[in-house]
């Protein structure tokens, strides 16, 4: 769905992409499914720390998600980033199997790091000093 917006003179048109509704279900159903996997099958590539699934984006052809992570209980993070992009294909078959009933292609996989929660314990360890 696109959705446009005119400056005030008109010289100037731009417009923001909106995620459709089935673009949002999508990756809600992608947002439970790769938790589960992290959760239960995945222990070993997390290497003890915790993996929370933040937030997944669904490309309009359905073809690509990007997976936004959180993770807690390591000081490097982009090692245990770096164990999930290296299992990525293995991520997608488990999610193949939880899903093949809902999608016909299962979407690959970009994992991304979220930093947000760090950010907001960051700002609050700040207001509290």
């Amino acid at each position: 769905m696109l959705k446009f917006s005119f400056h005030s003179d008109y010289r100037f048109a731009y417009f923001c992409i909106m995620e459709t509704q089935r673009q949002q279900k999508i990756g809600r159903l992608l947002q439970r499914d790769l938790s589960e996997i992290f959760q239960f099958d995945m222990k070993a590539v997390a290497a003890g720390s915790l993996v929370t699934v933040t937030k997944v984006t669904v490309s309009p052809d359905l073809s690509i998600a990007k997976v936004f992570l959180s993770l807690f209980g390591t000081k490097d993070k982009q090692v245990i980033l770096a164990a999930i992009k290296l299992h990525s294909k293995e991520i997608r078959l488990l999610l193949g199997k939880r899903v093949r009933h809902q999608l016909r292609i299962v979407p690959d996989l970009m994992f991304f790091l979220d930093d947000s929660l760090d950010y907001i314990e960051h700002i609050d360890h700040l207001l509290h000093e």
